[in-house]
């Protein structure tokens, strides 16, 4: 049974469909402006192990930096980070290279800021992504934490030595969210445009990162090296970038952007969407077998215990999603928000996104952290407590999560 698959390859043939980079225009056209921005500067990046980050890393070293500080909580993620850049050819990695495994919510985090500060640029992509995240009321404080309350302490550390660009990832799930995930995301949006006019501040919203780390394409390879079978939803469509694509349109939105800009990839619902099942037959295909399409998840683990190389076939169970928080289609931005669609060839920027008064933001902080701390909380509560402050927030409850699936 054939296993190799170059993934870059399928990624541009099957999924985005681009033969080259959906921002090689963008670049192109800014690229004397992005080494005068780039060139010579200090940088300091958090969450950069992962596949967002470090394709980020890999854009901005196409430049010449001067400084880069990497910071993760998972430590051999920078190792690999490392040993990727430091095996590759065609990046210009500084003198001044290094990587600390620790949280950026830590006392000791604060104190390396300071001693290495001040910093050119800080691009923040720690965050919970995944809206599996939700199980419970435990998980949901942790991904609050992490997505929202930290990056008011990250703010809060910058106002002391305030970089050129602050840039801080958001997900195409803050407009119009249906779960907490999202939810979190347009909080963390509206927190840090209450800083935008003491710091130079960019987001962006951007589609699906083709087999990024714990996204469900990448399990089907995970799945495929272990002999065990496929679990895929049926009919739920998303657009996608590549991982390059990722760090590509983040680098723009990073140092070319205005603060307070959310930037967003034009991308076309027609041509542009893809199914996860259409990417399973797909990739199955590209390696040469056919889906075994079972009608359980008991009935594939079954069939995969037998397979061995001389198999031309693969289980994989289909099902149509029943879990919380599954919206049906993707928006990147909502009818209320002003666009920009002239600045870049391929980005849209949001103009006009909500620039709250910190006390009032300070208000929901504090009634999150009185519910979370009573000791007796329910998803319920805290979702009423969005939507307060998010009024679009329409929560997708259905009482089922993705770790009960496959």
């Amino acid at each position: 049974m054939h296993t190799n698959i170059n993934l870059d390859h399928f990624i541009r043939t099957h999924v985005t469909k681009r033969p080259e980079s959906l921002l090689s225009a963008d670049l192109g056209k800014n690229q004397n402006l992005l080494a005068e921005r780039l060139n010579g500067k200090s940088i300091l990046i958090i969450g950069g192990a992962g596949t967002i980050g470090s394709h980020y890393i890999k854009a901005i070293l196409k430049f010449n930096v001067n400084r880069l500080v990497v910071v993760d909580i998972n430590e051999n993620g920078l190792t690999e980070l490392v040993r990727d850049l430091r095996s590759s050819t065609g990046y210009n990695i500084p003198g001044d290279f290094i990587t600390y495994p620790m949280n950026f919510g830590d006392k000791v985090f604060g104190k390396m800021f300071r001693s290495l500060a001040p910093f050119d640029i800080v691009a923040n992509f720690a965050a919970h992504k995944h809206v599996r995240s939700e199980k419970d009321i435990f998980s949901i404080e942790a991904m609050i934490e992490n997505n929202v309350l930290r990056a008011r302490q990250l703010l809060d550390l910058l106002l002391e030595y305030p970089p050129e660009h602050f840039f801080c990832v958001s997900t195409d799930k803050a407009a119009n969210p249906v779960n907490i995930m999202g939810a979190s995301k347009k909080l963390m949006e509206e927190l840090i445009m209450a800083y935008s006019d003491r710091l130079k501040i960019t987001t962006a919203r951007f589609a699906n990162v083709a087999f990024s780390n714990g996204s469900l394409p990448l399990g089907f390879i995970e799945r495929l090296n272990k002999r065990q079978p496929w679990s895929c939803p049926t009919g739920i469509r998303r657009f996608f970038v590549s991982p390059q694509e990722s760090g590509e349109l983040c680098m723009i939105a990073s140092v070319l952007g205005e603060s307070g800009d959310i930037i967003f990839p034009k991308l076309d619902e027609v041509h542009d969407m893809i199914s996860f099942d259409a990417i399973a037959l797909d990739l199955l295909r590209y390696l040469g077998l056919e889906a075994d399409i079972c009608a359980t998840e008991e009935e594939a683990r079954q069939k995969a215990m037998l397979l061995d190389e001389k198999s031309t076939s693969y289980p994989v169970y289909f099902f149509e999603t029943d879990t919380s928080g599954e919206k049906p289609y993707e928006e990147f931005f909502t009818e209320n928000e002003v666009t920009d669609n002239d600045k870049f060839v391929k980005l849209g920027v949001i103009k006009n996104s909500v620039k709250r008064d910190i006390v009032e933001i300070d208000g929901i902080f504090e009634r999150l952290r009185t519910l979370f701390n009573s000791g007796d909380v329910t998803k319920a509560e805290i979702v009423e407590i969005l939507k307060v402050f998010l009024p679009n927030f329409e929560h997708i409850e259905k009482g089922k999560g993705l770790d009960s699936k496959m």
